[in-house]
């Protein structure tokens, strides 16, 4: 027979549990307002199609972003300013 003492322990441990899993939750897609300056800062870099864009580490990734150069990259942009922080070609 287990105890009121343990089964409050394990509440309260799935209790935390389930209040500290939305601050590891980090992908998400963009607002309208977001996608806005990250398509206008790709656009404005010389890409002409991408594909998915997510915010993932605190960080913008635009994956499969189709350069005016023929070449394929995976991109990632500051969180706040869409800056470009690395541009990879996406093999």
């Amino acid at each position: 027979m287990t105890s009121i003492r343990t089964h409050m322990a394990i509440a309260a441990a799935l209790a935390a549990t389930t209040l500290a899993a939305p601050a590891f939750a980090g992908e998400r897609a963009p607002t309208n307002e977001e996608r806005t300056g990250i398509e206008r800062v790709l656009a404005d870099g010389g890409f002409k199609t991408w594909g998915k864009i997510e915010l993932d580490d605190g960080r913008w990734e635009i994956d499969d972003a189709r350069h005016t150069d023929g070449k394929k990259y995976d991109v990632e942009l500051d969180k706040q300013s869409f800056a470009v922080l690395k541009k990879d070609i996406d093999d």
